[in-house]
């Protein structure tokens, strides 16, 4: 069994519209959203076997706070290849990923996290809302062989859901 957790983001600031898109960082809102985020996944305790992630300063800022009360030991693999990418990319990168892990957080944007729900969960997403979490269970003891076919949706949490 792999769960796949797809963690979109936090709210990200616009506030200088001369910053580089790779380096923007997070508003009010997504400095709040993403500890939020991370309560609900303590009270579920969920801690991850391996956390891949866009290395998108604002992917990386979410990262730190949602690791704020989640007792993460492991590496975190910042890869390029996530940021903006479409979501056949993301499946490749997952796909790769050693069958040693069984829980696998997936740090990225839309709208390759939403396509890439939408191709392996029968259940439809319009969009992954900032800082929303999407949780996945695959009857699949391999990474490489993960589907639609094999997927149960579990969970689809973001902070509007909780206001």
């Amino acid at each position: 069994m792999k769960k796949l957790f797809l963690i979109r983001h936090a709210k990200s600031d616009w506030s200088n519209p001369l910053l580089d898109d790779f380096d923007r960082g997070l508003n009010n809102r997504g400095l709040k959203d993403a500890p939020f985020m991370s309560k609900l996944l303590k009270d579920k305790h969920i801690i991850p076997d391996l956390i891949i992630s866009s290395p998108a300063l604002r992917t990386k800022l979410t990262l730190e706070l949602l690791l704020e009360k989640i007792d993460y030991k492991n590496e975190i693999i910042y890869d390029k290849s996530i940021y903006e990418a479409p979501y056949l990319n993301l499946k490749k990168v997952i796909n790769n990923v050693n069958e040693q892990f069984d829980i696998l957080f997936l740090v990225g944007h839309n709208p390759g996290l939403c396509d890439l729900a939408n191709f392996l969960c029968e259940e439809s997403f319009e969009n992954i809302p900032t800082c929303g979490i999407v949780e996945i269970d695959f009857n699949t003891n391999s990474w490489s062989n993960i589907s639609k076919e094999n997927s149960k949706l579990i969970s689809f949490k973001y902070p509007k859901k909780y206001k």
